[in-house]
């Protein structure tokens, strides 16, 4: 598509690495190769300038040395590129590979592996602390003992002539991943091509950003035992400049390496919906509650297919948006594709054809040379250990937890008029988003568009939620009603401290506090405040200011905006591990700093601090009213929500209704609409 028909967003091939081949072609260049496994081989796109590729290749040597292995020697990569596009040539990299002798200290290949990782990471890594930047043209595709990538910035029927290697009669594999991309979310680049080192998918992964956030987050508190100290040099795991697939496959990458099983690893990234399906297998269930604290789900329609060399398999995202379909022949070929007709075989040789359906995976183990069921896979993997009772002994739910004593509304300072002024509530706000939400549990039905000027534009005082807009590929993603597809859909959230990602069993004796949605009442919000009361938990709740005396002037924010972190970073080296970002003491005399400015000020400075994942962050503001408000305070860092202005609000919206509707009964629908946005 375009002006040069024989440029593509990318393809390649992923396949086991080809002992034979490189035993010939390293035979060649005078290189030894010791036995099978006892080696790897990394692929490298490289800049075609002699003097800054000399440059990497000795950073490479130093650091395969660095980190005990043994360099035997580099070759370059044969290419044809006669066939390639006039637009994509002068973005053609030089192809080399590296082949790294395995050290005694290694005790087996999973411990090679590992190193192999941590040499990659170091690359890039040393490159960007000393020179500021990774050089354009540096990537590496693959770097293992395992499996080896040839890709580019090609069409699918290019890759096997571009690569002369392919052609090659020894370059025998008994898997491979193969993938063409169309190009959604970032330009195409010859890095970006499809497979990455474990995965290519066909869809796309809309929680990116708020994953790679988290991800950083969990940096400071970070610990292996079988990374050791290397897990400190393979830092940053997935930067934002990347692609969705890239960030997956970086994480999918770490959580291998850190000791998850490939199939464990994966059920982490991409779960089934589990919250709201009663006919899922109670250990089943308590699997995917136990690690949904540990790790957020990568969230998007996409058939994933991944391997690590011994294993092969795909897994569809749960709720089932992107076709997976495959065939079994009667000799043991098993093909999967978007579509059927991709890789033709005959009729009579097909013993079994199906789809992937939603949540589910397919699996090949290659060393016990048979397909592993899906329900085989969970099962196994939900017997692992003990979860149910790891999670009755230290699970607390918030619904279940006591009511505090004494009066939870405290009513808001001067009359509510003032307090709506100050928040800038609209009389459309109360009539046409709020009354509907009060009386019906959902919002008014509204037009996508709007003709107001975009709030940088615009001449009007605007909330500072209107300077975000959602962030999706609207035109490939299906609507989904979140009621009549409720059993995909889950709005558990956890509040408080995070677990170290890679201690399989780390969170087995920690207490955690689980809230079914998380748009709190304001008797949740004080069982919240008054939990350190509350027996044989670790919860300690601290409340934090967000106004300031009016006086003080505006230009006063960023000052208090800072000092507001301080007091964050404060709590929590006292040993809060909740902390409360309030606005209830607005009045004439205070100005409160905007929630969301509070919120995400917290959020990262925490993350800059190595604190985020000691502490749970809870908004107690008038401001948050309505669906947008509050997605964009979650997708800020806040875990749960009290937006006591808009209960008031709606207790004196009650006498003006036209059913007899009580106050609890009114805010449960309120929350059913947010819930329900």
């Amino acid at each position: 598509v375009g002006a040069d028909p024989k440029a593509g967003d990318g393809a390649g091939i992923l396949i086991q690495l080809p002992d034979a081949f490189f035993r010939k072609e390293a035979g060649k260049l005078g290189i030894d190769l010791p036995a099978e496994g006892h080696y790897g081989v990394g692929m490298l796109f490289m800049p075609k300038a002699e003097a800054p590729r000399a440059k990497i290749i000795e950073l490479v040597n130093k650091i395969i040395a660095e980190e005990g292995q043994m360099m035997l020697g580099w070759r370059d990569v044969p290419v044809d590129n006669t066939d390639l596009g006039e637009s994509v040539i002068p973005t053609e990299p030089h192809h080399m590979q590296v082949f790294v002798a395995r050290a005694a200290s290694c005790a087996d290949q999973d411990a090679f592996e590992r190193k192999l990782f941590v040499i990659r990471k170091r690359v890039f890594n040393t490159l960007l602390a000393e020179e500021g930047h990774v050089p354009e043209e540096l990537y590496i595709p693959s770097f293992s003992s395992r499996t080896i990538v040839y890709k580019g910035m090609l069409l699918a029927a290019q890759v096997g002539q571009y690569y002369k290697d392919l052609a090659d009669p020894e370059m025998t594999t008994a898997l491979a991943l193969v993938h063409q991309r169309f190009s959604t979310n970032t330009f195409p680049t010859w890095s970006l091509a499809h497979p990455f080192r474990m995965i290519c998918h066909n869809g796309e992964i809309n929680t990116k950003r708020g994953n790679v956030n988290w991800l950083a987050a969990r940096y400071a508190t970070m610990e292996s035992e079988l990374l050791g100290e290397d897990v400190k040099k393979i830092w940053p795991i997935a930067v934002h400049e990347q692609s969705d697939t890239a960030c997956f496959d970086n994480a999918l990458e770490l959580l291998v390496m850190g000791g998850y099983s490939l199939t464990h690893a994966m059920m982490m990234l991409i779960p089934e919906a589990w919250s709201g399906n009663p006919l899922m297998d109670e250990q089943r269930r308590a699997f995917y509650e136990y690690h949904a604290a540990l790790m957020e789900p990568w969230d998007g329609p996409a058939a994933v297919a991944f391997t690590d060399g011994r294993q092969i398999g795909a897994t569809l995202d749960r709720n089932g948006l992107r076709p997976a379909r495959y065939y079994v022949t009667d000799d043991g070929d098993v093909m999967m594709a978007s579509e059927m007709g991709v890789l033709p075989a005959p009729e009579d040789k097909i013993v079994e054809k199906w789809r992937l359906q939603p949540g589910k995976m397919l699996l090949i183990d290659l060393e016990q040379g048979r397909i592993i069921s899906d329900a085989e896979v969970k099962a196994e993997l939900a017997s692992l250990h003990p979860y149910q009772k790891w999670l009755d002994s230290t699970q607390i739910q918030l619904e279940e937890m006591p009511a505090p004593r004494g009066s939870m509304t405290k009513p808001v300072y001067g009359s509510l008029l003032d307090t709506q002024q100050a928040f800038g509530y609209t009389q459309e706000d109360i009539k046409f988003l709020m009354t509907p939400m009060a009386m019906e549990g959902q919002e008014a039905v509204g037009s996508m568009g709007t003709d107001t000027p975009i709030s940088a534009l615009s001449s009007k005082s605007k909330l500072l939620y209107t300077y975000f807009k959602q962030n999706f590929a609207q035109v490939t993603n299906p609507p989904i009603d979140p009621i009549r597809e409720e059993l995909v859909m889950s709005l558990v959230s956890f509040i408080g401290p995070r677990p170290n990602l890679l201690d399989l069993k780390g969170m087995s004796s920690v207490k955690r506090l689980e809230v079914r949605q998380p748009i709190l009442t304001n008797e949740d919000l004080e069982k919240i405040r008054m939990i350190g009361e509350v027996a044989d938990n670790h919860f300690r709740t601290q409340t934090l200011d967000i106004t300031f005396a009016v006086e003080r002037g505006e230009d006063a924010l960023a000052e208090m905006l800072g000092r507001l972190c301080e007091r964050a970073e404060e709590a929590v080296d006292q040993g809060y591990n909740i902390v409360i970002l309030s606005d209830r003491l607005i009045s004439a005399e205070r100005i409160a700093i905007p929630a969301l400015l509070a919120t995400s000020a917290v959020h990262h400075h925490l993350i800059r601090k190595g604190l985020r994942t000691k502490v749970g962050i809870v908004v107690e503001t008038g401001e948050a009213r309505e669906v947008h408000h509050f997605a964009c305070l979650a997708g800020y860092g806040a875990e749960a929500i009290n937006p006591y202005l808009a209960f008031e609000t709606l207790s004196e919206l009650l006498p003006h209704l036209d059913e007899g509707l009580t106050q609890k009964e009114a805010e449960k629908r309120y929350i059913k609409a947010i819930d329900k946005g």
